[in-house]
């Protein structure tokens, strides 16, 4: 909903609104008018004319439905004085009329706060967002950065998926995650994920040691909501590394799609994990070693970390989007180039209709 002047803009009094939406009011009094002029005297075209503010009342302002209504009584008196005709009938009928009007305006009254009160929910909704999931920097310890977050709702803001990226002393260090469930109790999760990982990644000589860390802090927050709330700890999650000044890559994977390296040449190639391994927050159910996939990482490369709301976005007959299939043989300008064209080609591929968020992050090394 726009805003202009700190007043709130009803749908249909928005640019782009339906034209048939615009006049249904006017078609409706016209309607009426026309009944009453074209029958006998007793035949009241009054369920039109009280239709009119009925229908402008959830669509436009306070002030078009009172149109609406005084336009329709004028439309009565206009009709009655051409066969000068005014008996009992004719005032019920206004009076039905103003009725209505007023009845409309309360319900104007109800929709217009309820419109207030989601358009605040949003505005939170989205400083949540951002204050959980901020967007990284475009360049951090040399090599250029891009991030995405695809709601799959219309007007969503806040979901499971997660990405973060920081430069520590033992290169730049990442992590892109997807949290099991939704709602509040996801983006607990997520807030919990991204703040251990900020911590662990500066103080821990490896992504083990940062895995674990992590691992430690659902299991620590979990206990602590066990039996308050609905707690989300189960978390797919793949952490990379990219050591300063070197052609090296790093990558931990906990359950999660496997990224893939774009090279400058076009070839592209899937890191895949050396063994599965149970997502974070499972820990409970047993114990293993992590071990980081170390692999190739040369100048014009670029990484890409997403959630399975891009691997697993299918089409009208049930096909997934494979991106590594996708990317091969093409060559992309920078990092922001290559997730605007993932973005469009699955809203292409689902025909607009994701069934999933998406979390999208391009590391490129110059």
């Amino acid at each position: 909903m726009g805003q202009r002047g700190g007043r709130h803009r009803h749908p249909a009094d928005a640019p782009g609104t339906p034209f048939f939406l615009r006049i249904l009011p006017l078609l409706l009094i016209i309607g009426g008018a026309v009944y009453e002029y074209c029958t006998p005297s007793g035949f009241a075209g009054s369920p039109l004319f009280s239709a009119a503010p009925l229908v402008a009342a959830p669509f436009f302002s306070l002030g078009s439905t009172i149109a609406a209504g005084v336009a329709s009584i004028a439309a009565i008196v206009a009709v009655h004085l051409r066969y000068e005709l005014f008996h009992s009938g004719v005032y019920t009928e206004m009076a039905t009329v103003a009725t209505v009007c007023l009845l409309a305006c309360f319900i104007n009254r109800i929709k217009r706060r309820s419109d207030e009160e989601l358009a605040s929910a949003r505005q939170i909704a989205a400083a949540a967002q951002f204050a959980v999931l901020p967007r990284p920097a475009g360049r951090i310890g040399g090599l250029a950065i891009a991030a995405r977050y695809e709601a799959a709702q219309a007007d969503a803001f806040i979901g499971g998926d997660l990405y973060a990226v920081q430069d520590t002393p033992h290169g730049v260090r990442m992590v892109v995650g997807d949290v099991r469930g939704k709602g509040m109790g996801a983006v607990a999760a997520v807030a919990v994920v991204i703040g251990a990982f900020r911590e662990a990644a500066e103080q821990e000589d490896s992504l083990e040691a940062v895995a674990q860390r992590l691992e430690r802090a659902l299991a620590r927050e979990g206990s602590r909501r066990r039996g308050i709330d609905d707690f989300e700890g189960f978390t797919t999650a793949v952490l990379a590394e990219i050591p300063h000044g070197g052609d090296l890559l790093r990558i931990l994977n906990r359950g999660h799609p496997e990224p893939v390296v774009l090279h400058g040449d076009g070839r592209v190639r899937v890191i895949s994990p050396a063994e599965a391994a149970l997502p974070l927050g499972l820990g409970e159910l047993g114990s293993w070693p992590d071990r980081a996939t170390e692999a190739e990482f040369p100048p014009a490369a670029t990484l890409l970390l997403y959630t399975d709301g891009l691997s697993e976005a299918r089409d009208a007959k049930g096909i997934f989007y494979d991106p590594a299939a996708r990317l091969t043989g093409r060559v992309f300008p920078g990092p922001d180039e290559l997730l605007a064209t993932l973005a469009d080609e699955v809203r292409l591929h689902t025909g607009g209709g994701a069934s999933d968020d998406m979390a999208l992050l391009a590391v490129r090394r110059p």
